[in-house]
């Protein structure tokens, strides 16, 4: 089967490699249809996640058709259209009993980084009847994909861990696709400002289009006293990370108000600084968080109802056969307006 390899730090290859087997008796085959790239792919390309080995398949992220299942299988068969989960759950461990998915002793996010992925026609998915859902009948495919990742990431690592409720100010430093599923999410809750950062005019007008009550451009180093002045002098009850550098980390804990809540989304490849000295004193909270994809089920049942419409997020689409094409224009999306793009084998 064609899939797409990591070689090690800024190399990549698409190539043949034997289609994937079962392992264990919770395991499924499944037969990718589409796929996309992540964020977190480019991560793994820069070296960042030191848990993913060249050699491996990358991607996790996809819907598909299952081949075959492993005898401990109950809740899928050959041939049920299956959305595949980021992060595969045993359901059983004491992380599991947590809600902790990411961090189940015999999962957690393993597919694309310390197994084989789903950047290729096939994916062995463990833990098959915790880890992968049902596909609704007459719902975009293309839709569902925003559903493996980006959208259970923006809602529980922005939405959830910021405590965004009815009637709060927030900022979304970042409009790439994490910060535009925080975006989109964030409205379940009624907030009175979402206000998005971003240096790119292009996302921040696709922010406004998707519920931004303000945008702000922070090329010029003056985004702090844009919000300040957009909140009355206070600043935000939640500021969310969702790009992963040290400038927007120290931007959200620089705009957000006394007792209010800085919720990190984004994928750190190098350290950032922590100013306790001056912020010891204002009360707010700073959380982290590996989406769990606890949420996907609700999640689900919004875009079956049109509630979201999260296929608004994608751009571009592409073949197995043009994957490399396709990373190279994810790789500049802000040369090419790239949000999330559709690989279909």
């Amino acid at each position: 089967m064609k899939a797409l390899i990591f070689e090690g730090p800024g190399k990549k290859s698409l190539a043949q490699r034997p289609k994937p087997a079962i392992l264990e008796s919770g395991d499924a085959i499944v037969r990718i249809v589409k796929t996309t790239i992540c964020g977190t792919d480019l991560h793994i390309l820069k070296g960042d996640v030191t848990t993913c080995q060249p050699g491996r398949i990358l991607g996790h992220e996809g819907v598909g058709v299952v081949d075959q299942v492993g005898g401990g299988v109950t809740a899928f068969k050959a041939g049920d259209r299956v959305l595949i989960s980021c992060i595969s759950s045993c359901g059983k461990c004491d992380f599991c009993r947590r809600g902790m998915y990411s961090h189940c002793r015999t999962g957690g996010w393993i597919l694309g980084n310390k197994i084989d992925g789903t950047q290729a026609e096939y994916v062995r998915a463990p833990h098959a009847d915790t880890s992968l859902h049902h596909l609704p009948d007459g719902v975009d495919e293309e839709a569902l994909v925003m559903l493996s990742d980006i959208l259970p990431t923006g809602f529980e690592c922005g939405v959830l861990n910021g405590k965004i409720s009815p009637g709060s100010a927030v900022a979304i430093v970042g409009a790439g696709p994490v910060g535009l599923a925080t975006l989109l999410t964030a409205q379940f809750y009624s907030p009175a400002e979402i206000i998005v950062i971003d240096v790119n005019d292009k996302r921040l007008a696709i922010a406004r289009q998707f519920g931004a009550t303000q945008t702000v451009n922070s090329a010029d180093g003056k985004a702090v006293e844009k919000v300040r002045a957009l909140t009355g002098g206070e600043g935000v009850d939640a500021a969310v990370e969702a790009v992963g550098v040290p400038a927007t980390f120290k931007l959200c804990t620089d705009i957000v108000s006394p007792g209010g809540v800085v919720a990190n989304a984004g994928v750190h490849g190098v350290k950032v600084d922590l100013h306790l000295e001056r912020l010891w004193f204002q009360n707010i909270s700073i959380t982290t968080r590996l989406v769990d994809t606890v949420s996907t089920p609700m999640l689900l049942k919004t875009v079956v109802s049109h509630r979201i419409e999260p296929k608004l997020l994608i751009t571009h689409r592409f073949k197995l056969d043009e994957i490399m094409d396709a990373y190279d224009m994810f790789s500049r999306a802000a040369e090419t307006g790239a949000l999330k793009v559709i690989i279909e084998t």
